[in-house]
């Protein structure tokens, strides 16, 4: 083999490697002077660490809009309507589920003082409607037989010798506190023999929720024998979901409706909060006290509760005026034939408007409608893409600048020709 083969078999290798890298290096040449390689000064990545910079500084700046020339003559015929901001008194209505329950305060458990054994029912049927003072139950004690007894004896003994005892006087207050009556401890002064039954009466008006015993029970103090509620007023608890907790308070009207109860719509005030929600359903209960004199609302029916809340005025705008891009939410405010984006913070939304709690002042004009072409607008001209304004990400545009050649291309064969 020759010297110019040799040499020519050793060069070949590195000639192609050197056409492989003037190709690269001329590919990213071309793109570099384009501006879109994306790590070149000014290139897409150079411009997003500047909005990132800017959104830093600025908070607007983070919603990459800016604003839209727009004559507010040409507006209309665009779809955009404009709308001047005002306060308003904010009216919240919430809807929640019903019930009736009796009024805690109007329950009474009746309970004997001793211990002995019902031989007589007078009220022998859960839901009777009973009046105060009215026999329930008769029952037989030996010690307050004893107890009679003993009263007894004593009042005969101080009686023979004259003389009043406080013996006496001790013995019939053990007796009322045994439960019995001062008409049922008079009877037995007079007749001198004592009760053998004692009777049990209602300490209230009101229907018997629950009987706990039948003749024949043995029954001690701990015993309840039966419950009894008064239903001329009644409470109805109303299930408040979470996100409308802080429009119902102490002293919120709501209308209330029963329709199983015949009866119709009629209003209450909220009397009581409870101050824990309900884990399983996420509510708040929500007491209200009601007048129920025909008895119609029955503890266990159901109904809807309507609360309205009417808030201090505040600013408020239609909800479609809004832009949520998902980091904030802004408005485009009009200023002359331009509309700026502005970042806003929002309150209570309603079905149709939002309150506005930062951002606006009264007096300010928005647009309230064709936002989206708006904003649409706004962010094509951010990235310098909008109609009429074709500029590259750092300013420049995609094209060479008039006047300007663009670069030769470069030759991968270039000094390496025989």
């Amino acid at each position: 083999m020759t010297t110019t083969s040799r040499f020519r078999r050793f060069l070949a290798p590195v000639v192609s490697a050197a056409v492989t890298a003037a190709f690269v290096i001329g590919a990213v040449w071309i793109q570099y002077q384009r501006q879109s390689w994306p790590f070149a000064p000014g290139g897409p990545a150079a411009v997003a660490s500047a909005n990132d910079d800017m959104a830093a500084m600025d908070p607007a700046a983070a919603s990459d809009r800016v604003p839209v020339d727009v004559p507010l003559s040409m507006a209309e015929d665009l779809g955009i309507r404009v709308e001047e901001v005002h306060l308003e008194a904010l009216t919240q209505s919430v809807r929640a589920s019903a019930t009736v329950v009796p009024d805690e305060s109007r329950i009474s458990h009746v309970h004997a003082r001793v211990a002995g054994w019902i031989e007589q029912l007078d009220v022998n049927t859960t839901g009777e409607f009973v009046q105060v003072g009215q026999p329930l139950a008769r029952i037989f004690s030996q010690e307050l037989l004893s107890s009679q007894t003993e009263y007894l004896t004593a009042r005969r003994a101080t009686t023979a010798s004259g003389i009043t005892s406080a013996v006496v006087a001790s013995g019939r207050t053990r007796l009322a506190v045994l439960g019995m009556s001062p008409a049922e401890i008079d009877e037995i002064e007079q007749s001198g023999t004592p009760r053998r039954l004692v009777t049990v009466v209602a300490p209230r008006r009101g229907i018997v929720l629950d009987r706990g015993i039948t003749a024949g029970t043995a029954i001690d103090p701990s015993t309840t024998l039966l419950t009894i509620a008064d239903l001329s007023r009644v409470w109805v608890l109303a299930e408040v979901p979470e996100a409308d907790i802080t429009a119902v308070r102490v002293g919120s009207n709501a209308q209330l409706d029963f329709p199983a109860s015949g009866r119709a719509p009629f209003n209450a005030r909220v009397d009581f909060l409870y101050p824990t929600l309900t884990e399983r359903t996420r509510t708040l209960r929500v007491r209200l006290s009601v007048a129920n004199p025909g008895g119609t609302l029955r503890p266990g029916l159901y109904g809807t509760a309507a609360f309205e809340s009417t808030g201090a005025p505040t600013i408020t705008i239609p909800r479609d005026a809004v832009v949520d891009t998902g980091r904030q939410q802004h408005v485009f405010v009009v200023t002359g034939d331009r509309f700026e984006p502005r970042p806003v913070t929002l309150g209570v939304q309603l079905a149709d408007r939002v309150e506005v709690r930062a951002g606006l002042k009264e007096g300010e004009r928005i647009a309230a409608a064709g936002v989206f072409l708006l904003d649409s607008e706004s962010r094509l001209r951010s990235t310098g893409g909008a109609t009429g304004h074709n500029h590259g990400p750092a300013g420049g545009s995609d094209k060479s600048a008039p006047g300007k050649k663009p670069p030769p291309p470069v030759d991968p064969h270039a000094g390496h020709r025989e």
